[in-house]
């Protein structure tokens, strides 16, 4: 029984070794090309592969949020060596490149938020009626990559009499904004659609929805029209220019009788209807009153434009007036 105990040790023994001389040695510290941190400093482990103990060692400050940076190899060696870790392999790269994670917050998205801010409040109304301009360009703010929810009002201020504000936002689980505040002025109106041409357009030129487009005008313009299907159909009054909100003096019913057309009179009388020719003394639309030469009486009448070619005049009923009867003594 012993030498049996013995004997199995000993190829325990041979198995064990020979299991170790075939386990593969760790693959050696290689540098990376690029590489993403979310942290303010950059890491042993961050720049090269199988960096082992020394992988959370910081060795470099991180770039600015949102922003990317190059490490140069022999930097990179010079900074990690005091670590004890040699024989890196450099894989023939000059440099790293180190992007910085963030979280972009757009100025659209910004502007959205101060009109949010605003909305309901000193008269104004929904917030996508709201136009905002700042005082200065506003740059995307950049925000740590696992920062969530919107900005959130620090601090509003807001003048009826200027239409300034002033607001300053923060997004509580940000170091970076509890650092430097985003603080934004300038000035907000309120707008309303407005309808305009996309492309010059000649008078009489007859408006398709194709020509038309909305513009966002302030409030206090007043007077633009803001229905684009019932704007379309009509015709300019005068030349049009794109850009420009339309007013109801702009546009007109289109013109079906143009000035010299040559027409035909309806005549009309309870249970009579005659029909003559004439000729138009004046260009109308539909419902119109123009003047219309009777080429019969050679006289001019006020007929009213019913049809393309087409003018009809109605007969006036002339209502007689009994006499009073006499007046009894």
């Amino acid at each position: 029984m012993l030498r049996r105990t013995i004997a199995i040790l000993a190829l325990l023994a041979v198995l064990g070794g020979t299991a170790s001389a075939q386990t593969p040695p760790p693959p050696p510290p290689a540098l990376k090309a690029s590489v993403t941190v979310t942290g303010y400093v950059v890491h042993i482990g961050d720049l090269v592969e199988n960096a082992g103990p020394v992988a959370d060692v910081p060795v470099f400050r991180a770039p600015d949020l949102g922003t990317t940076g190059a490490v140069t190899t022999d930097r990179i060696v010079d900074a990690i060596r005091p670590h004890q870790l040699i024989d890196i392999d450099t894989r023939g790269l000059s440099q790293v490149i180190v992007t910085r994670a963030s979280r972009a917050i757009s100025a659209q998205e910004i502007s959205g938020r101060v009109a949010s801010a605003l909305a309901g409040q000193y008269g104004f109304g929904e917030a996508h009626n709201i136009l905002v301009n700042f005082d200065h360009d506003v740059r995307t703010l950049q925000v740590e990559a696992n920062v969530i929810g919107e900005l959130q009002v620090l601090a509003l201020a807001y003048d009826p009499r200027t239409a300034r504000f002033d607001v300053t936002f923060d997004l509580p689980s940000s170091m970076e904004l509890r650092r430097q505040a985003a603080r934004y002025t300038g000035t907000v109106i309120e707008t309303v659609d407005a309808v305009a041409v996309d492309h010059p357009i000649e008078r009489g030129q007859i408006l398709k929805a194709s020509d038309l487009s909305i513009l966002r005008r302030p409030k206090t313009e007043g007077g633009a029209l803001t229905d684009l299907p019932a704007v379309a159909g009509l015709a300019a009054r005068h030349e049009l220019r794109p850009g420009q909100a339309l007013h109801a003096a702009d546009v007109m019913k289109p013109e079906i009788v143009q000035r010299n057309d040559n027409v035909t009179i309806v005549y009309e009388a309870p249970g009579v209807m005659l029909t003559l020719r004439g000729q138009a003394q004046d260009a109308g639309a539909l419902g119109d009153t123009i003047g219309v030469l009777n080429s019969e009486s050679k006289r001019v009448v006020q007929a009213v434009v019913s049809g393309p070619g087409r003018v009809t005049v109605k007969a006036i009923t002339t209502h007689l007036v009994e006499s009073a009867p006499a007046h009894s003594e």
